[in-house]
């Protein structure tokens, strides 16, 4: 029982995670949602890490301050599958959360919305999808 005081709870871990990835989505520093929240750099690590919970008011500072309502934090969260009949293929969404907490992902993300031509837009998505039916038949 101890041990598990040591140990994160998933969900906090989960909210943190998508706090990251809603901050790194942004652009923004760790020490600048810090500094909007009035807090330091090393509380929002340790949130993001799940090591610190975030409290409800904290939590609705930080979706104000990241542009998303509070249930962004809570999409896909562990446990959470069984509660949503029919939406079975929102447990799916994980690679993209996955994708996006990557630091390819990210700057592939990024570099992507800044195309304005859809068509080049469209090459870019098919030359992907045929690198990757390549790399399947190696």
């Amino acid at each position: 029982m101890i041990e598990n005081k040591k140990k994160p709870n998933p969900i906090d871990i989960h909210v943190g995670s998508r706090i990251r990835l809603r901050r790194t989505m942004l652009g923004m520093s760790q020490e600048k949602l810090g500094e909007n929240l009035g807090i330091t750099f090393q509380q929002i690590q340790k949130y993001e890490k799940g090591t610190n919970r975030v409290g409800a008011s904290r939590l609705q500072n930080i979706s104000s301050i990241l542009n998303v309502p509070v249930s962004f934090f809570f999409e896909d969260a562990p446990g959470d599958s069984g509660n949503q009949p029919g939406m079975a293929e929102a447990s799916s969404s994980n690679y993209v959360v996955d994708f996006l907490s990557s630091s390819e992902g990210l700057q592939l993300n990024r570099a992507f919305v800044k195309i304005a031509d859809p068509k080049v837009r469209r090459k870019l998505v098919d030359l992907v999808k045929a690198l990757a039916a390549e790399a399947e038949v190696e």
